[in-house]
């Protein structure tokens, strides 16, 4: 079972998190910052391209055989569903057209979800951004593991099953930690999907459908990109609950690797984050950062000093306080 987490505990403060006063000194230093608000023309282009490579990836993979759509689906499809989940992050955050227009935002939301294979798009962000506002909230932000993965996964094999069901977790444990109920957009959101897989199913076959789903779930799990959900926010050096990442596979997920950057200022899309460092460096040069996701995986699996107790909590406040 390899060596067990030396953790007993989460890391508790009774502190607020520390982005929004971040902000507040960074804005009062350097103003140019809000030059970088506001949306990215070329974010529609982007990902638009990606969903129509997965749609005519769905002819390319018609009558494939099982092997070939399991090694595709983990080293490109995979990929591509990956950077249009966080497309879909970059669009709760009404980065697509603007807060002015978040109709057209959830629409968006809506075309870039449907490779993806599942409906995730308005209940992510239903979620999302109370990460942001009650990032540590025991209950509000449900990014952080429960006490229940914690115990289970305490080892270094324990560690290896959680990274590789972290699709599971993201899915069920909002519903069991924080449930709210479905909105009307949720209910559009799984009829759209829905109408998608049958289409899919009926002119390509289950397997076609299964390429998009795998595809999904597996990179979300033991899978270089997945690496950000554990780099993003693990204590990887005591006291600090925020790290940026800005290796290369920013180049394939909307510079989500630049998270310390994203908490700082949501209101700036990936593209420009990387504007943000180079305007303020001395609020970023000198954190802890990760160089590589692979390694973050590696370590998070081996190192007992790290695992799902790793994280920073708050008791939970209310959302009205």
């Amino acid at each position: 079972m390899g060596q067990k987490v030396s953790r007993k505990d989460f890391e508790w403060v009774y502190t607020e998190e520390p982005h929004a006063s971040r902000r507040k000194i960074m804005l009062e230093k350097y103003p140019q910052i809000k030059k970088l608000f506001g949306y990215d023309p070329m974010f529609k282009y982007v990902s638009g391209g990606m969903v129509l490579m997965q749609i005519i990836m769905l002819f390319v993979m018609k009558d494939r055989s099982w092997p070939t759509i399991i090694i595709t689906a983990y080293c490109f499809g995979g990929v591509i569903n990956h950077a249009l989940m966080l497309a879909v992050h970059e669009i709760s955050h009404n980065l697509a057209f603007g807060h002015a227009r978040p109709m057209a935002n959830r629409i968006f939301g809506f075309f870039c979800n449907l490779p993806i294979g599942l409906p995730m798009s308005i209940s992510f962000k239903k979620y999302h951004l109370e990460h942001h506002r009650y990032q540590g909230d025991e209950v509000a932000d449900t990014d952080l593991p429960t006490y229940l993965e914690a115990k289970l996964f305490a080892t270094t094999f324990g560690k290896f099953c959680w990274v590789a069901l972290q699709p599971f977790f993201y899915i069920f444990r909002p519903l069991v930690v924080n449930p709210k109920p479905p909105t009307q957009l949720e209910f559009v959101n799984l009829v759209i999907q829905l109408i998608f897989d049958t289409i899919v199913v009926y002119f390509f076959g289950w397997r076609v459908m299964l390429y998009l789903v795998i595809g999904s779930i597996l990179a979300m799990g033991l899978h270089p990109v997945a690496g950000h959900f554990i780099s993003e926010h693990y204590m990887f050096a005591k006291g600090f609950e925020t790290y940026s990442y800005y290796g290369p596979l920013n180049w394939v997920t909307f510079n989500v690797g630049y998270h310390n950057e994203h908490h700082d200022f949501p209101a700036i899309p990936g593209s420009r984050l990387p504007e943000v460092r180079k305007i303020a460096p001395e609020f970023y040069d000198n954190m802890p950062q990760h160089s590589s996701w692979v390694k973050v995986l590696y370590d998070f699996i081996t190192d007992p000093a790290v695992g799902p107790y790793a994280r920073i909590k708050r008791k939970a406040r209310g959302l009205d306080s």
